[in-house]
């Protein structure tokens, strides 16, 4: 099946919200204390072509290299999963089914009298106050 690639909303699921930056969220100037507006202006605007120009060339020469090798990651993690992990754990629970219900009826058939006798036993004291 075909996906769409939503190319205007990139995080659609905010993945990556904790990495947002924006000149005001790294520069900031309170009150009292503002430089000449030119400056400020100019600080925002070498800000952003900075960093626009510095990650469009960083993932220009590694961006699909690092697709390609993540991508590969995950079809190994789901190959693991797929052909390894979920058969292995689905075998152990199997037999582990048949270890529960032998470990289940020895301690029905021994234990279980004995707590039973114990149980009336100590059922049958009576704690008076005087």
């Amino acid at each position: 099946m075909a996906q769409q690639l939503d190319m205007a909303n990139r995080d659609p699921n905010e993945i990556n919200g904790h990495i947002k930056v924006a000149f005001e969220d790294v520069l900031a100037e309170p009150d009292g204390v503002h430089s000449i507006d030119c400056i400020w202006k100019c600080a925002f605007t070498c800000f952003e072509c900075g960093k626009g120009l510095c990650y469009k060339l960083m993932t220009l020469l590694c961006g699909i290299c690092i697709a390609l090798g993540w991508g590969c990651n995950f079809a190994m993690v789901a190959f693991d999963h797929v052909w390894c992990w979920t058969p292995c754990i689905r075998d152990f629970s199997i037999c582990i089914g048949c270890w529960q219900k032998v470990y289940g009826t020895v301690v029905m058939c021994c234990c279980g009298p004995v707590c039973e006798a114990c149980g009336m036993v100590f059922s049958k004291i009576k704690i008076q106050k005087s």
